[in-house]
């Protein structure tokens, strides 16, 4: 059979354990130009429940779907003159055992890596970090870069690679503990805990000289403390809003966003990884060869089963995980 998890309930607020569904269905057949892939890691990441909420650079989830979600597994079958039994390829296929998908739909992957680095830090998660960072943030030597949501899956890369590219980087992260890990384990200069008193105060000290890039995972309190703190010519890259997602109800944004982008000169832009994929295949290179010789660690916070697949996620929410957060399915 193959087991799967359905998007059951639309949440009213955080996501619980009713928003789900356990669920088991033949293992599906492929049809011509189709594969059956096996599931071997399933990602876990903010943007699962950014799906429930509309319609975004994807179609919203629907109650009675399967869990959407990106995944990397085995072909089992082939009916595609492109994949063979035993290739690796990653897809969106979403939180079940098995599935039979157009060979169209699926990315090989042939670099020479673990799966637990092919899941995240060098898939969808690092080349988020890299793109984001690197094209859209341009970071120059010497510039102070601010990562909210730094010790989770983008953001922890993303510090490492501003310290690569020569910056001061500076991090938030909810609680002492992971400042501290950031600190010590990651070496940014300096971390702030944003569920202390006095954010903006806090991150000012930090960044004694103004904040040259900021790299948003997170909207809310820690986008509005750092629209005052940027440099002129500062780059704002939005990357994500994960503190309005997991709410019934998102707050509105910063009143002088407007005000603050002219005076100061600013550039916010937004972005989805998938722009940048003509560019992947080197920057899957440089990923590697930066894990290679030690100089980007590659944190993996990993779940075993996919029957724990809902709980993982909710955990995500409540910020359990340090890095990437991924479940190991098969």
């Amino acid at each position: 059979m193959n087991r799967q998890w359905l998007y059951a309930n639309p949440p009213r607020g955080k996501l619980a354990a009713e928003t789900f569904q356990w669920h088991e269905a033949p293992i599906p057949q492929p049809r011509d130009g189709e594969v059956l892939v096996r599931t071997r890691m399933l990602s876990l990441d903010p943007a699962n429940r950014a799906w429930m909420m509309g319609k975004t650079y994807r179609d919203a989830l629907e109650p009675g779907q399967v869990m959407s979600g990106f995944a990397i597994g085995e072909v089992v079958e082939s009916k595609s003159a492109g994949l063979t039994p035993g290739d690796i390829v990653e897809g969106d296929w979403g939180w079940q055992d098995y599935a039979a998908l157009p060979a169209a739909r699926l990315t090989q992957r042939t670099i020479a890596a673990p799966l637990e680095l092919l899941i995240g830090p060098l898939s969808v998660t690092g080349l988020t970090a890299y793109f984001g960072l690197l094209e859209v943030g341009q970071p120059k030597p010497g510039d102070t870069v601010l990562v909210s949501a730094a010790a989770g899956a983008v953001g922890s890369m993303v510090g490492q690679i501003a310290r690569l590219a020569g910056c001061r980087v500076v991090g938030t992260a909810g609680g002492q503990d992971k400042c501290d890990w950031l600190a010590r384990e990651l070496g940014f200069d300096a971390a702030v805990d944003y569920k202390a008193a006095g954010l903006r105060r806090a991150i000012a000290a930090a960044c004694p000289g103004g904040v040259d890039v900021y790299f948003d995972n997170t909207g809310g309190p820690v986008l509005e403390a750092a629209l005052s703190l940027m440099n002129l010519r500062g780059r704002i890259v939005c990357c994500g809003n994960v503190s309005q997602y997991d709410v019934e109800r998102p707050a509105p944004g910063p009143m002088a966003v407007p005000g603050l982008v002219v005076t100061k000169r600013l550039r916010m832009e937004g972005f989805i990884v998938m722009d940048f994929y003509d560019q992947r295949a080197e920057a899957e290179r440089r990923l590697k060869r930066w894990v290679d010789e030690g100089r980007l660690k590659a944190i993996v916070d990993m779940v075993d089963g996919l029957e724990k697949a809902p709980e993982a996620l909710i955990g995500l929410f409540e910020g359990r995980n340090r890095g990437k957060m991924a479940v190991r399915v098969g």
